[in-house]
């Protein structure tokens, strides 16, 4: 599908009939394009459109690149960020003379909200280039959202680690399981947006060389302020990346401690259980001669010695603050 804008009035204007406007075309974007349609941009533009796995290389010098007098940008973008299992897929943009054309195959937020937005306000959106550096700003600002939904939420993780909600073990157990697989899934999506802010610190660099011989210098002042932005959040994650490590090892320690609290209550009844053990075991001896086998008071004595025999390293334990 194409989806293909003309400037009217520093707004973008969507139109159908690719043929008709194809002098006033300024933006098309390429989602999920057939043969058919990558060969129709080709013809009109002289370009070669990048194929889905050209995308994919991970190589530098296949997603930057300057081929027949066109700028080809590909960065890695997330698509369905609302949860916590975002698509990761690259997004081309090509800077043909006055021209833009992006080829995907999802859909990140950002193209949505910004033609949108661009059809009702004055962005300046009059070319190619300011077209490219505004949807630059629109993907960077929903990622930096994303950012910080991701802060809030891993500010509520803190909270359940270090106040749980129950003094129940069992409770408290279950929660922790709940924790981890909240941190997993935090992780994911937190290594996933750095991924995408590496791509496109690494675009903004190709791009503002690009634009560097740019007449306008409002263009080249955005495309600055566009990488010490890009610069900012990638920061902002890593600092977020290493705050989820901590929770995870704070979790992984809190489980340890529990895992303590129940082996010392088990230690601290054996050893008060003990005594009574061994007293019961010397009164239980089937001997013929015993000094207090026709004791009267035999039996209520060896009950007393137990009990005694208890109570004792239970008030040693708790006099030592080990209960």
């Amino acid at each position: 599908m194409i989806r293909a804008y003309v400037v009217d009035g520093e707004r973008l204007r969507p139109v159908d009939d690719l043929e008709q406007h194809r002098d006033a075309i300024v933006w098309a974007d390429l989602l999920n394009p057939t043969r058919e349609e990558e060969a129709e941009v080709e013809r009109w533009l002289g370009i070669g459109v990048p194929t889905r796995e050209e995308m994919e290389e991970i190589e530098i010098s296949s997603r930057l690149y300057i081929e027949d007098g066109a700028n080809f940008m590909t960065a890695t973008l997330p698509a369905q960020t609302e949860g916590d299992h975002p698509v990761m897929s690259p997004v081309t943009f090509v800077l043909a003379g006055k021209r833009l054309i992006t080829v995907r195959y999802h859909e990140p937020r950002a193209f949505l909200t910004f033609p949108m937005r661009a059809e009702k306000i004055a962005m300046g959106c009059t070319s190619g280039d300011t077209i490219l550096i505004s949807l630059l700003e629109a993907i960077v600002d929903r990622l930096a959202d994303v950012l910080e939904r991701i802060g809030g939420d891993i500010d509520g993780i803190s909270h359940r680690i270090f106040k749980p909600n129950s003094d129940k073990p069992s409770k408290r157990d279950r929660d922790f399981r709940r924790i981890f697989q909240t941190i997993g899934r935090k992780e994911e999506l937190t290594s996933n947006i750095r991924q995408s802010l590496m791509t496109l610190q690494r675009l903004s660099g190709f791009l503002g060389n690009v634009l560097l011989q740019s007449k306008n210098k409002d263009l080249r002042a955005r495309i600055k302020t566009l990488s010490r932005d890009i610069a900012s959040l990638t920061d902002h994650a890593s600092f977020l990346s290493n705050k989820i490590v901590f929770l995870l090892d704070a979790t992984l320690g809190m489980v340890n401690i529990e895992q303590s609290a129940i082996i010392k209550i088990f230690s601290v009844a054996a050893v008060i259980f003990l005594p009574p053990t061994v007293v019961a075991s010397i009164y239980g001896m089937n001997f013929e001669i015993m000094p207090e086998l026709k004791w009267a008071l035999g039996y209520p004595f060896a009950l007393f010695l137990m009990v005694l025999s208890a109570v004792l390293p239970y008030l040693y334990f708790k006099r030592r603050g080990w209960l």
